[in-house]
């Protein structure tokens, strides 16, 4: 049942696994993915995780956005459903900005 699958799952490593998604657009130009295209891409992979290993997994499993987060659009990315939180790359230099951030999935 359900709770083998789960199980079997926490036996297979998966709460340990964390995945990123980052447009390869978005990787060294500054552009962010407007909110809706990342809740999409986020969406899209945990639905393959649904299919491919199981509905419990792909619930449980952390979808990281990277792509040029920064203050300014943290917070209408951290409203997506499907994005768990940030891989933050240049804005995590600046103290402040990284705070702002992270705050903003804290929220």
């Amino acid at each position: 049942g359900a709770a083998a699958a789960g199980d079997a799952a926490a036996a297979a490593g998966w709460p340990n696994v964390v995945v990123a998604y980052e447009p390869v657009w978005a990787i060294g130009t500054g552009k962010t993915a407007t909110p809706e295209l990342a809740q999409q891409a986020h969406a899209t992979c945990r639905a393959y995780l649904a299919d491919k290993v199981s509905a419990d997994v792909a619930a449980a499993t952390r979808i990281m956005y990277g792509g040029s987060v920064k203050p300014a659009n943290c917070d209408e990315l951290a409203k997506q459903a499907d994005i768990d939180g940030f891989l933050v790359g240049g804005a995590s230099l600046k103290a402040e900005s990284f705070a702002r951030i992270i705050a903003a999935k804290q929220s």
